[in-house]
């Protein structure tokens, strides 16, 4: 068996055909070959600042331009991988497919210009350059775009669109002087207007959609939905309370929102970001019970009232009479701030309207509950503050949240007084005797003048049980009499039933006593002793004046007892 000679060519069977340069030429050219205007189905392969790469199902790929694709802040609005619709407009030097986004008539004659312009046809061109008043364009003639028809906002902007496709409309057609101008804005307005319509038709209540903030504004921010604007109020980025939108949202922030309301005869839209997450008035409902007490932070404070955070996005309100039970508080400022924690008692809850009404004093339980008891009439306070002054009298702290008041007419007996400061003043500590207390009307009536020294009390102080006096007696019934044994004191003297049922002596019998003569009967008295006493059986007349000895002094019951001497 014989081996070929591996250094010696080996021949096929049958030659191959011999091709020229130019059937080669063709050959490629009929692979490559790409119908201008042909519109295909493109995926982005990759991005960079000089192009974007496309697959156009062709051995070779195509370029779009990256700047129609490139945001102001240098992102792109595409990825790899996304399908883009594409028209073939040409070849580049290095052999890719010149692409186009653009599905509009390209015209390559001057009866196709006349046609498009007497249509207002929507071409396609390339601006090329930035020229005084506005752009140079190349249509397939070079045509001008006035400035203030370009679409573009500021001179970057124009600058930004030089090499860039667009499309634009002929507004003016002049054959003989080569003159041509086209439209940009006017294509970018119609655009608009068929995008919004065909966005909102493709919007319904209820649908949560994704879209970029565009604009934001102290009641809320507008959102891009892909050609139409919805308007997400402040009231509705959360449930919990937002001082601001900006706090919120941001221009450019991508966001998911639920349709909440479409309007089509104006066309707006409502839409709410709080909606996709559970409504905690749910939750709250479901653990709050009224008479129960509850804990929660103090988020804002009005006039009127204290907002108490109970959960996030659930708020409960403490109006300013369910702050404190007797301090008179004007504004919820003066005893709370933001950021307190607070216990309150729920009082009321209206589910329908989301409202919670909510008590600090009552959390801390009713003082006027067996008022009796701690302060029953009679009753001393000692030290006990005053904090108010009025014309009618003054205020008295009686400790949780009760207030008594002192009458003017009970603050003294030495003279008369206009008004409580000419002896009282603000936070002045004094000593005060409870004269009434009525629960229902929540008064206790406070006195002082009871609490200063009396005659009685003067004359206890100066004399002594035992002691013996002359009195004047001024009312007798029976064995009860009256005698009076000082200006305004008054004693009380008992008689045996034996002496007060002796028969009255006629007033011849006794001689009237002499006032000049007590002291020499005192006197006698003294010497004699009790042993020497004379048995009185005359009954007593009013208006005599007859000794007594002093058997009692009870200064808590302002009483002065006498017995007969």
């Amino acid at each position: 068996m014989s081996f070929p000679n591996p250094t010696e060519p080996v021949l096929d069977e049958q030659p191959p055909e011999t091709s020229t340069f130019g059937d080669i030429l063709s050959q490629f050219e009929e692979e490559h070959k790409a119908d201008r205007n042909e519109a295909l189905q493109g995926t982005v392969v990759s991005l960079s600042p000089d192009g974007v790469v496309i697959d156009i199902g062709r051995k070779m790929e195509g370029m779009l331009e990256a700047t129609q694709f490139m945001a102001p802040s240098g992102n792109f609005s595409i990825k790899p991988g996304d399908i883009l619709p594409v028209v073939v407009t040409g070849r580049n030097e290095e052999g890719y497919y010149v692409l186009s986004t653009l599905k509009v008539r390209r015209p390559t004659d001057w009866t196709e210009f006349e046609k498009s312009f007497a249509e207002k046809a929507v071409i396609a061109g390339r601006v090329t350059e930035v020229v005084k008043g506005g752009l140079r364009v190349d249509v397939g003639v070079r045509a001008f775009m006035p400035a203030s028809r370009s679409g573009a906002k500021d001179p970057a902007e124009m600058e930004r669109l030089v090499g860039q496709e667009i499309r634009c409309r002929i507004t003016k057609l002049d054959k003989e002087n080569d003159d041509v101008v086209v439209d940009r804005r006017v294509v970018l307005e119609e655009e608009a207007a068929l995008t919004k319509a065909r966005a909102f038709e493709n919007l319904s209540e209820g649908a949560v959609v994704h879209g970029t903030v565009r604009t934001v504004t102290e009641f809320g921010a507008f959102v891009d939905l892909g050609g139409v604007d919805g308007l997400l109020h402040i009231a509705d980025m959360s449930w919990n309370r937002v001082g601001k939108a900006s706090d919120v949202v941001s221009v450019g922030d991508s966001v998911e929102v639920k349709i909440l309301k479409i309007d089509p005869n104006t066309r707006k839209i409502s839409l709410g970001m709080k909606q996709l997450t559970p409504d905690p008035w749910s939750l709250a409902l479901e653990q709050l019970k009224v008479g129960e007490k509850v804990k929660g932070k103090v988020a804002r404070l009005t006039d009127f009232g204290a907002f108490i955070e109970l959960f996030p996005g659930v708020d409960g309100l403490i109006h300013v009479s369910s702050l404190s039970w007797g301090k008179k508080i004007r504004k919820p400022s003066d005893i709370l701030k933001v950021g307190e924690m607070v216990e309150a008692l729920v009082l009321d809850i209206k589910p329908a309207e989301k409202r919670i009404a909510l008590g600090m004093k009552e959390a801390l339980g009713d003082p006027w509950e067996g008022i009796e008891r701690r302060f029953p009439a009679g009753a001393i306070l000692n030290e006990v503050t005053i904090t108010n002054l009025a014309k009618f009298g003054a205020f008295v702290d009686l400790g949780d949240g009760v207030e008594g008041m002192i009458h003017i007419a009970d603050i003294t007996s030495e003279k008369r007084l206009e008004h409580p400061k000419e002896m009282l003043a603000a936070n002045q500590k004094v000593r005060v005797k409870v004269l009434e207390v009525d629960k229902g009307k929540r008064r206790i009536r406070l006195g002082m003048k009871q609490l200063e020294p009396t005659a009685v009390d003067k004359f206890i102080a100066e004399h002594t049980v035992g002691e013996m006096l002359s009195g004047r007696v001024i009312y007798t019934e029976g064995n009860l009499v009256k005698v009076e044994v000082g200006d305004g004191i008054v004693g009380v003297c008992r008689l045996p039933k034996e002496e007060a049922q002796a028969p009255v002596a006629a007033p011849t019998d006794r001689p009237k006593a002499d006032l000049s003569s007590l002291t020499a009967m005192l006197s006698s008295k003294w010497k004699t002793g009790p042993g020497e006493e004379t048995v009185k059986t005359e009954r007593i007349r009013r208006g005599e004046v007859r000794q007594f000895r002093i058997s009692l002094l009870d200064a808590n019951s302002q009483s002065v007892e006498l017995t007969l001497e």
